[in-house]
């Protein structure tokens, strides 16, 4: 006998709460990057990107707690935007690239991970 249609549904909330929290965390990188080229809020593009971001970011990561649990969702959107934020930064050379700090990297992933595998 097939699932109900609610049952269904409730898979496909869940996982797009996940997409969207995915999102979100991106977004959370995008728009600390832009915090941190605006100098101060004073350059307008990156402001406004800045504030852009920022909203969409925050409006996901509350689309994605209606279904998900509070600590679980911020902390996942915490890690990978904070990871992504590192990482550009290394990328760009605006910060020093070393064994030590892409291993933290890899730790905090394998923690959103974890928290993912364990919900």
């Amino acid at each position: 006998m097939p699932y109900p249609a609610s049952d269904k549904t409730a898979l496909w909330e869940r996982v797009m709460s996940w997409l969207v929290l995915v999102v979100s965390g991106v977004l959370e990188a995008v728009w600390a990057t832009a915090l941190g080229k605006s100098e101060g809020l004073s350059r307008p593009v990156p402001s406004v990107i800045f504030g852009v971001t920022l909203v969409a970011s925050m409006v996901g990561l509350a689309y994605a707690m209606k279904d998900l649990p509070v600590g679980t969702a911020y902390a996942v959107w915490v890690g990978i935007g904070a990871s992504l934020t590192v990482a550009y930064g290394m990328w760009s050379g605006a910060e020093t690239v070393s064994v030590a700090r892409i291993l933290l990297i890899v730790g905090i992933v394998a923690c959103v991970v974890g928290l993912k595998v364990l919900h």
